[in-house]
């Protein structure tokens, strides 16, 4: 939701979210502890979670939080486990999505470490630009491995590397995911790909073959990041690996009664 330019009605937000919580997934997105007047769609994110009991839910509620406020306002709520920074591997990217060099990236990742420790809540990284990046700034996997490094290093265990602007190929998932696996074989590692739906089967396919558990997708493919580039493509559509999957005999476990119903009403959400 958070690049859209219609403000979605907080009460559209909290119902779309309740149809979520009750299909089952491990984690869901919700919603943005971030400045109003940088991301104006999530001005409402403590509203929203006041509409919504997840208690009754399986599912993890995660917030992205861009700075040490944010995260100290995030975790104020008990609904809220995970708190997502996006820290990126291109110093252009980082000063436009965080307003901070990567160096002051770390420190602020370290402050949000100690503040999820002390409030029980789960830090987890997304590797920005994970998969190379459009400004000409330094890219390659032994960067992306040293970056990793440095923040499990800080207690992170939690980690996505991130394709901010879908310029990754089948190989290069593959690749990519199986070298930081197997150098880091102690973290969570999961995958937060954006792509053109056409490419989406085939990315996907060779991240499960690599052994990626743990993917970020957005019902029919919508969403993005509104601080890259404008022709930025969409999320990886959750439809399209819930069927990917089907095809390959995985039981995800999900309710999908309740899945049909939230895809349904995704249409009146994103009009």
């Amino acid at each position: 939701m958070q690049g859209m330019p219609r403000f979605i009605p907080t009460e559209v937000k909290a119902a779309y979210l309740k149809l979520l919580l009750s299909v089952g997934f491990e984690r869901l997105d919700f919603g943005s502890f971030v400045s109003p007047k940088a991301i104006p769609q999530m001005r409402d994110t403590i509203d929203v979670l006041n509409l919504v009991d997840a208690a009754a839910s399986t599912s993890q509620l995660l917030a992205i939080v861009a700075n040490v406020r944010g995260a100290e306002q995030a975790t104020k709520f008990a609904q809220v486990g995970i708190l997502g920074f996006p820290f990126s591997i291109s110093e252009t990217f980082q000063r436009r999505n965080t307003n901070s060099t990567i160096a002051q990236a770390i420190d602020t990742v370290k402050q949000i470490v100690a503040i999820c420790h002390v409030n029980g809540k789960v830090p987890l990284i997304y590797l920005s630009m994970g998969f190379g990046n459009p400004y000409g700034d330094a890219w390659n996997p032994a960067i992306v491995a040293d970056y990793t490094a440095q923040l499990l290093a800080l207690g992170v265990r939690h980690f996505s590397l991130a394709d901010t602007v879908g310029s990754s190929t089948p190989d290069g998932i593959a690749t990519l995911y199986a070298y930081i696996h197997s150098a880091f074989p102690e973290i969570e590692l999961g995958l937060h790909l954006h792509s053109t739906p056409n490419e989406s089967r085939d990315k996907l396919s060779a991240a499960l073959d690599a052994g990626c558990a743990r993917f970020d997708t957005a019902l029919r493919g919508l969403g993005g990041c509104p601080m890259a580039e404008d022709k930025l493509t969409g999320n990886i559509a959750t439809e399209t690996l819930l069927q990917l999957l089907y095809e390959r005999g995985v039981d995800t476990g999900l309710d999908m009664d309740a899945w049909a119903e939230a895809m349904q009403y995704s249409r009146e959400v994103f009009l």
